[in-house]
C-alpha cells in the first residue's frame, strides 16, 4: 500500500504530459482514485495528510464523468511512474533510466524520471545500492571514520551491518558512535563524498566478479571425496588452522543429514543423546527427520520424546542450533571411531 501511496503522490504532483493538458495533477489523482473504487481509495487515504485528503475529496466531488481516454492515460502514467519507482528502489536513478530507455525509449524515460524525481527525493549514495558489501568495504575502509559513518548512515541497515562488522575492531566503535551522534550534513559535503566514492567505484563497474572458492565450496568437494582423503585433509588443516578445520567439519554433516544414516547407526547415536536435548534439537525440523528418529526408538521412548517436545516452552533458535551441533559432533565422533560409516563418493553403501 505504501507503493500505491507514493506512486499516487507522484501522479498528483507530476507534470503535465501525455494526458489532456487541462487536467491538473490533483485531477489526475482524483480520476485515478475513482477508477480504483472506494474500498482501495479509502485505504490510500489512510496514508495521506489531512490537507491532501481534503483537496482530493474536493476534486473527486467536482468530477462529473471520466472520459475513457483520460482514465486510460492516467492509469498508464501511474503504471510508468510506479515502474520507475520500483527500478529506483532496486538499483537507483541510473539503473531505472537504463531499464526505462530499453523498454520505452530515451525521451520517454527522461520524461518519467523527471516527473517522478520532481516529487521524489533520492537518498544520497543511491548509486551504491547494488554494490557488493565486500567490494564497497575495500574502497572505504581506509577512509576517515567520519566518512565511513556518513556512508553507512545512508545504506540499508543490513548492508551497513555487514560492512561495520568487517571493519577492524578498533574502528567499529568509533564509526558506530559517529553514526549515533550524527545529525545534519550539508548538501555540499554529501555531494563531495558521493563524487569521490563514485569515482573510486567506477573502476570496478566494468569488471565481472565471479564467486569462487570459500568454505561452502570446499565442503561440497570434501563431501564427495573418499573418507581417507577427507581425513588427511582435515587432520592437516587441524594443525595449520584449527578454526577453519572446525568450521569445515561443522558444515560437512548438518543435523538434517541424519536421515541419510541407516537405522542401526541412528540407534547408536541416540544412545549418546539425552531425551531433553533431542527434543530441543527436533524443534522446527521437517517431519521426515522427526519420523526417522521416532522409528528408531521404542514406543515408550518415542512417546516420552513427543511429550517432551509438546510441553517444552519457547526455545531460542540459537539454542536449538547449538543442540543440533552437539548431536552432529557425536555422529562425527562415532564415525571417526569406526562405529558408523557414512558412504561417500567411490565407497560402498554405509556399513556398521
Amino acid at each position: 500500500m505504501a507503493k500505491q501511496q507514493s506512486a499516487t503522490a507522484g501522479v498528483a504532483g507530476g507534470k503535465k504530459g501525455g494526458i489532456r493538458k487541462d487536467l491538473t495533477g490533483r485531477q489526475k489523482a482524483a480520476i485515478f482514485l475513482v477508477t480504483l473504487g472506494s474500498e482501495i481509495s479509502s485505504e490510500i487515504f489512510k496514508h495521506l495528510r489531512e490537507d491532501e485528503i481534503e483537496a482530493l475529496t474536493f476534486e473527486i466531488a467536482r468530477l462529473d464523468t471520466v472520459e475513457s481516454d483520460d482514465r486510460d492515460r492516467v492509469l498508464l502514467e501511474f503504471k510508468e511512474l510506479m515502474m520507475a519507482q520500483d527500478f529506483i528502489s532496486s538499483g537507483g536513478i541510473d539503473y531505472a533510466r537504463e531499464l526505462l530507455e530499453k523498454s520505452l525509449g530515451s525521451q520517454k524515460a527522461v520524461d518519467i524520471i523527471n516527473r517522478l524525481t520532481s516529487s521524489l527525493q533520492v537518498r544520497p549514495f543511491d548509486f551504491i545500492r547494488r554494490t557488493d558489501p565486500a567490494h564497497l568495504l575495500n574502497f572505504i575502509q581506509q577512509e576517515h571514520p567520519q566518512t565511513i559513518a556518513l556512508i553507512l548512515a545512508y545504506l540499508e541497515p543490513q548492508k551497513a551491518s555487514i560492512i561495520l562488522g568487517s571493519l577492524p575492531h578498533e574502528s567499529q566503535s568509533d564509526v558506530a558512535k559517529r553514526i549515533a551522534v550524527m545529525d545534519r550534513v550539508s548538501p555540499e559535503t554529501l555531494r563531495e563524498v558521493e563524487r569521490v566514492l563514485e569515482k573510486k567505484l567506477s573502476t570496478i563497474s566494468q569488471e565481472d566478479y565471479t564467486a569462487a572458492g570459500g568454505v561452502e565450496n570446499i565442503v561440497e568437494i570434501l563431501n564427495l571425496v573418499d573418507r581417507s582423503t577427507e581425513k588427511i585433509i582435515i587432520e592437516s588443516l587441524e594443525e595449520e588452522d584449527p578454526e577453519l578445520a572446525e568450521e569445515i567439519k561443522k558444515r560437512m554433516f548438518v543435523f538434517e543429514d541424519i536421515v541419510l544414516l541407516d537405522d542401526r547407526a541412528i540407534q547408536k547415536v541416540l544412545r549418546e543423546v539425552d531425551t531433553a536435548e533431542l527434543a530441543k534439537a527436533l524443534r522446527g525440523v521437517e517431519a521426515e527427520v522427526q519420523d526417522k528418529i521416532f522409528r528408531n526408538m521404542s514406543k515408550r521412548a518415542a512417546s516420552l520424546l513427543k511429550e517432551e517436545m509438546e510441553y517444552m516452552g519457547p526455545v531460542r533458535l540459537k539454542d536449538v542450533e547449538e543442540t543440533q551441533q552437539k548431536i552432529v559432533s557425536i555422529i562425527r565422533k562415532l564415525e571417526d571411531q569406526g562405529e558408523i560409516v557414512v558412504a561417500r563418493s567411490g565407497e560402498d553403501e554405509m556399513v556398521i
